[in-house]
C-alpha cells in the first residue's frame, strides 16, 4: 500500500477517534439536563397527576431543645403548604395558603397566632412547590441555563441557573450520573433587609409509587452551623386535603392524620404499592 495512502487511512482514524472523544466530552444542553433529570424522578406525566403530597418524619436541629421532632407536612397544588411539629406537647404551626401565611405555637395549652412577614411571604409564594423549578420548567415560564460542572460533596453536578418569572435566579445542582437533584440554593431577605442564601441538599433517593424523593433534605445557611436535617419516614401522595386546612390557624381545624385509607404511603425501607399517584421534595418546607 502506498505511503500515502497508509497516511490517509491513519489520518482519517485519527480524525473519527478525536471527533468521538469530543462527543463523549461534550457538555450536554440546560434542556438535555431537565429532560433527563424529569426522566430520573420518574417522567413529566406522574409529577403532573399528584395533586398533594404528605411527608412524616422528623427534624434534627441544633435550633431545638429536642434531638428529634417530630413533623408532618402536607402540600398541595398550586402553593400550598402546612407544617406542624410537635416538641414534646408543644405544639408549632405553619400554613401558607398560596398568598398569605400563619405561624402558630401553642404554648402551655395557650395558642399563639402570628401571620408571616412580608419577607416569609415573599419567601414562600417563590418557593418550589411540590415538584421543584426543573419539573414543567418551560411551562412555569423559567428558563434555565447551565452554568458550570461543579463538585459536590464527592459527585460532579450540573449547576442550573434557574430565572424566576417575578425576578430573581434559583440555583439547582443535578448529579451527573443520576440526573437527581443533589442541591438548590435560593435567597431569602431578612426582616432588617438583608439577604441571606439557603442551601438545601437531598439524598438518599427512595422510589414512590414510580417517582424518586429524597428521604432525607438538609438545610443551612453556610452560617457555621450544622444544617438542619428533615429525615422522611413516610410518603403520601394524593391525599384528599381540604383548603381549609390552609387558611389560618386561628380558626379550629381537626388536625390532619397524614396519610389516609386508600392512599399510597411508604415507610422508609418499604416497597411502593402499584397506585399510580412532585411532591423538592418533593421539596420543600417554607421557611
Amino acid at each position: 500500500m502506498p505511503g500515502r495512502a497508509v497516511a490517509t487511512i491513519v489520518a482519517g482514524i485519527v480524525a473519527v477517534e478525536f471527533a468521538a472523544g469530543c462527543a463523549r466530552n461534550a457538555k450536554p444542553t440546560a434542556a438535555e439536563i431537565v429532560a433527563k433529570n424529569v426522566a430520573a424522578r420518574g417522567g413529566l406525566e406522574a409529577w403532573r397527576k399528584v395533586q398533594t403530597m404528605v411527608w412524616i418524619g422528623h427534624i434534627e436541629s441544633a435550633h431545638t431543645p429536642l434531638p428529634k421532632l417530630p413533623f408532618t407536612l402536607e402540600q398541595k397544588r398550586p402553593n400550598r403548604t402546612r407544617l406542624e411539629i410537635n416538641a414534646a406537647g408543644e405544639k408549632s404551626m405553619r400554613v401558607f395558603d398560596g398568598v398569605r401565611g400563619w405561624r402558630l405555637r401553642v404554648q402551655h395549652g395557650r395558642p399563639d397566632v402570628q401571620p408571616y412577614t412580608p419577607q416569609e411571604a415573599r419567601f414562600a409564594q417563590t418557593a418550589r412547590g411540590i415538584d421543584g423549578p426543573l419539573i414543567d420548567s418551560a411551562a412555569k415560564g423559567y428558563p434555565v441555563t447551565l452554568e458550570s460542572v461543579d463538585e459536590i460533596g464527592e459527585r460532579k453536578a450540573y449547576h442550573l441557573s434557574v430565572r424566576l418569572p417575578k425576578g430573581g435566579n434559583e440555583d439547582v445542582w443535578v448529579d451527573t450520573k443520576t440526573f437527581l437533584d443533589v442541591r438548590y440554593d435560593r435567597i431569602a431577605d431578612r426582616p432588617a433587609g438583608a439577604q441571606r442564601r439557603v442551601s438545601v441538599t437531598y439524598g438518599d433517593y427512595r422510589p414512590v409509587d414510580g417517582l424518586q424523593i429524597p428521604f432525607l433534605i438538609q438545610t443551612g445557611t453556610g452560617s457555621g452551623t450544622p444544617p438542619d436535617r428533615m429525615q422522611i419516614e413516610r410518603v403520601a401522595l394524593n391525599v384528599p386535603l381540604a383548603d381549609a386546612m390552609f387558611e389560618s390557624p386561628a380558626a379550629s381545624h381537626p388536625p390532619s392524620t397524614g396519610a389516609r385509607p386508600g392512599v399510597a404511603s411508604h415507610a422508609a425501607g418499604s416497597a411502593p404499592s402499584s397506585t399510580v399517584p412532585e411532591a423538592p421534595a418533593g421539596e420543600g418546607v417554607n421557611q
